[in-house]
């Protein structure tokens, strides 16, 4: 009776869930199609013969398999030894990155000294600056340090856009750990390093994950810097796309093949760390 009179509807109540819950998975359905479609036609034009990739009328769905664009792609100019450049490059980016940062996320989230709010400032105004505005001073610096046309001097450039993020994104899962697990451990005997190493570490490690991801990606896919503070010999594996198009045009068959050569390290990286990359993307909320 209190239902009734109360004007409930529980049937009516479930079917606007029900739709409510519809309009939201298919807007999730929406976005995944936006997103995932450039990746169809990239791995479409790779596999089609090269004539179907330039038909003013293309085709949606593939209309014939082929593997010789791969074949083309590999024989137009030298593949592995960019590849071998760009992963040289990103994991070195990826260690020092995690290691310095870390050890700066740590002291910025744990130890209060002078100057600790100007370093977060800091920190957040790098970010903002447009890496394109940085090339000339980059490349005025590298040149006077002799890193210009080395890897060396490449891996610095990009640590000064990927090491501000990475200190941002591991100072957020630090302060997420309470001070109190640290304090407990160092009250059973552990040193300040051993109660790091024993209880944050652990739990820090899928954040770490994380972060070491999508420094990673970013190093991986960097076109810019990587064409001009390096020579045709020195090239990393975005800037050898580049030699699909030529003054006779451009072969978009080879090159999707190309573009598909190079992102299986990044397919191949998420699958070995997915789980580690879903708990730390849902651990770590900014915070404090």
């Amino acid at each position: 009776m209190s239902a009734i009179a109360s004007g409930a509807n529980p049937a009516g109540d479930r079917s606007r869930r029900r739709k409510s819950k519809a309009g939201w998975n298919l807007l999730g359905l929406f976005v995944f199609a936006v997103a995932g479609f450039p990746v169809y036609w990239m791995l479409n034009t790779a596999f089609k013969p090269a004539k179907d990739a330039i038909d003013p009328d293309p085709s949606l769905l593939p209309t014939g398999l082929t593997l010789s664009n791969f074949s083309r792609a590999l024989d137009i100019a030298d593949f592995w030894g960019p590849v071998g450049r760009s992963l040289i490059v990103s994991l070195a980016v990826v260690a020092i990155g995690v290691v310095v940062g870390l050890l700066a996320a740590l002291a910025i989230s744990r130890f209060a000294f002078r100057g600790r709010k100007i370093v977060i400032v800091g920190i957040l105004a790098v970010q903002m600056i447009p890496l394109v505005a940085m090339i000339i001073p980059v490349f005025l610096l590298l040149n006077d340090l002799d890193q210009y046309d080395k890897l060396s001097g490449l891996i610095i450039t990009y640590l000064t856009f990927i090491l501000p993020f990475t200190v941002w994104t591991l100072r957020g899962f630090i302060v997420n750990i309470p001070k109190e697990l640290e304090e407990a451990a160092m009250v059973d005997g552990c040193s300040r390093t051993g109660a790091f190493v024993r209880v944050v570490f652990p739990l820090l490690a899928p954040g770490m994950v994380a972060t070491s991801v999508y420094g990673f990606i970013q190093a991986w896919n960097e076109y810019l810097y990587a064409l001009m503070l390096l020579s045709q010999k020195n090239q990393t594996a975005t800037v050898w796309l580049s030699n699909f198009s030529t003054k006779h045009g451009t072969e978009y068959a080879p090159m999707m093949a190309g573009a598909t050569m190079m992102a299986v390290p990044i397919v191949a990286l998420f699958l070995l760390v997915q789980r580690k990359m879903a708990a730390g993307l849902t651990a770590g909320a900014v915070k404090g």
